[in-house]
């Protein structure tokens, strides 16, 4: 079953909200992710753990090239091989690590910038909202090192109060190979 079937009840609930309540909705979204990015561009990773769930699952998938009959195995699935299968433990871990100055691959730092775009709620179930969106992650180091990396993200957020809690993302890469000596950047 797709991500998109899953959410189909949660789409319909979202479809049947009066369009102020949508839009309402989905200013506060993209104003969470736009906070979010800002505080991973600005190295305030303490404070971005605050904005997660206690049981994120953080989650990016191997993207192969295959061929159209077998597009279903594009991408490896939970359990198989990933790049990130992270709960919030294996977050906070790498979080320390990055505070911690013991992480090779970023001392000195990396500057990054993340973009979020295309942002679109795909249901709304209880407290939970499902959307996608589109990413474009920019990573500088040191004076010649660059990295950009694209794709989409399927993400749950928790209503938490005023603001919300990220209960999960899954990221999908659009590139097969990655040229990157390293992907230490939290994405």
């Amino acid at each position: 079953m797709s991500a998109l079937e899953r959410t189909a009840p949660a789409a319909d609930a979202w479809a049947a909200m009066p369009i102020a309540e949508r839009a309402r909705l989905q200013y506060e979204v993209e104003q969470f992710l736009y906070a979010e990015a800002a505080l991973l561009d600005a190295r305030r990773y303490r404070d971005w753990l605050g904005l997660l769930a206690d049981d994120i699952h953080y989650w990016m998938p191997i993207r192969r090239n295959v061929t159209t009959a077998d597009l279903d195995l594009e991408f490896t699935k939970p359990g198989e091989m990933a790049f990130f299968d992270d709960d919030r433990l294996m977050l906070e871990m790498r979080v320390r690590k990055l505070e911690a100055g013991s992480a090779w691959s970023e001392d000195p730092p990396s500057r990054s910038r993340h973009f979020v775009s295309n942002v679109r709620i795909l249901g709304v179930e209880g407290d939970e909202i499902t959307l996608e969106a589109a990413f474009h992650l920019y990573r500088s180091r040191l004076n010649s090192e660059e990295d950009s990396w694209f794709g989409r993200r399927l993400d749950v957020l928790r209503r938490a109060g005023d603001s919300f809690r990220l209960a999960r993302r899954h990221l999908f890469l659009d590139q097969t190979l990655i040229l990157a000596a390293n992907m230490s950047t939290i994405f």
